[in-house]
């Protein structure tokens, strides 16, 4: 595969002229950009998924829910809708999408909403509202926010960085200049000195004013959603381990180091489980030969999930949260950026 993605290289290089170019008529004005008079968190990466955006809004709302007026404004990647449109608990996610529906089962209270284009999403909430938070947009350079928050995973730093279709980065390195706050996650519990290094280093020289911070993935208990009267202990269990996202690696070191008896199950990101899926997770599940034996997933992945087609399995999900170093000082600085 790694060959196979080298041998794109040209494509990578007509890509980066394009982005390149994109951001260039945007630096020089010839493409405009809209600022709204409502506070605008953007939380976004350079890079194609799995930098643990969903965690930190989370966290995000969870620190400023009671202190603002607050909604969130998705994509909605994967829903069959299109448009503008709140989201409800009754909703599914091929309606609002897996993530904006795990913000609202996991925060009823406050607006969550999607609409492809934030600019006129925006608009929609900006009356009602004191503060949006505004996932995966930092691309979306229609709209100017109060403040952007830039995410890197903590390997992507140490590698190469490369457009697609050779590498994973999908904007150029160069825009880390435009991020308010850079925030490296999925960090290893002791981050050794030259990498901490490294790494400031290397964005300092793209962005240098901007606070940089450190965090780690928080793995909590499980959480029972069909077949389990309680909590389950996940020792005492052989996890058929199903998962649906971009980047599982570290869910697989986790129970790992737990020295939980798994196997796995994958699927691409945000994907949409069909009849032939289902078919194919009940097979799997039944090859288990162990008693005591459950579905594990993520919790964005529940969120996709027919639990009427995997009847009498049982299963759960595990959720996860971000561990901030700093924590006091990152929220500070973002709260400098908001006026009121």
């Amino acid at each position: 595969m790694a060959i196979v993605r080298w041998l794109l290289l040209p494509f990578t290089i007509l890509y980066s002229l394009i982005i390149w170019l994109r951001n260039k008529l945007y630096d020089l004005g010839i493409f405009s950009s809209q600022q709204f008079k409502v506070n605008s968190i953007v939380i976004g990466n350079l890079a194609i998924g799995g930098a643990g955006k969903s965690p930190l809004v989370q966290y995000l709302i969870q620190h400023f829910k009671g202190q603002y007026k607050l909604a969130t404004l998705s994509r909605g990647y994967g829903r069959k809708t299109k448009g503008f449109r709140l989201v409800n608990l009754s909703d599914t996610a091929t309606e609002v999408g897996d993530e904006p529906l795990q913000f609202k089962k996991n925060y009823p209270d406050i607006t969550v909403a999607v609409d492809e284009n934030r600019a006129e999403g925006i608009q929609m909430l900006q009356k009602e509202h004191q503060l949006i938070l505004l996932d995966d947009a930092f691309q979306h350079r229609k709209i100017t926010p109060t403040c952007a928050i830039l995410l890197f995973d903590y390997p992507s730093l140490l590698s190469p960085i490369l457009l697609l279709p050779t590498g994973n980065f999908r904007d150029t390195f160069d825009q880390t200049k435009r991020a308010d706050i850079i925030l490296i996650t999925k960090c290893p519990d002791h981050i050794p000195a030259a990498d901490r290094e490294t790494i400031i280093k290397k964005l300092r020289k793209q962005q240098p004013s901007a606070g940089i911070y450190f965090s780690s993935i928080q793995y909590l208990g499980p959480i029972a959603i069909q077949g389990l009267q309680e909590a389950p202990q996940l020792r005492n269990f052989h996890i058929l381990l199903l998962t649906g996202i971009a980047n599982p690696k570290p869910l697989y070191a986790f129970l790992s180091s737990e020295k939980l008896n798994y196997q796995k199950l994958t699927f691409p990101d945000h994907h949409n489980f069909s009849q032939q899926d289902y078919q194919k997770i009940a097979a799997a599940y039944a090859a288990i030969p162990a008693a005591n034996k459950l579905i594990l997933c993520t919790e964005k992945d529940a969120q996709r999930l027919d639990l009427s087609q995997l009847s009498g399995i049982p299963i759960a999900y595990i959720p996860i949260a971000s561990k901030i170093e700093n924590e006091a000082a990152f929220l500070e600085n973002i709260q400098r950026f908001l006026p009121y």
